[in-house]
């Protein structure tokens, strides 16, 4: 992933998602886990940031935010949580 505008870190996706029935945007907040439709890439949340069109929230860390501030690219690994 990549630093993108000191607030988010972003990587593209193998293929767009689909958006049918998702919100028309959303206002991401640190730790956030986003899709941002009209790039087709997924977004981590490290600040705050505004209201954006086209955003759709997957999810949100838990822990670990910290690890993705600052500027260059890092490699990141999501796994899926089993439920409790």
């Amino acid at each position: 992933m990549e630093d993108y505008a000191g607030t988010e870190k972003i990587s593209d996706l193998p293929k767009k998602l689909s958006v049918e029935g998702a919100p028309a945007g959303s206002d991401p907040s640190v730790g956030d886990i986003a899709y941002y439709a009209p790039w087709g890439n997924l977004a981590i949340y490290y600040r705050d940031f505004g209201y954006s069109s086209g955003l759709i929230i997957l999810g949100k860390l838990d822990s670990g935010i910290e690890a993705l501030a600052g500027r260059g690219k890092i490699t990141v690994t999501i796994d899926l949580a089993s439920k409790p």
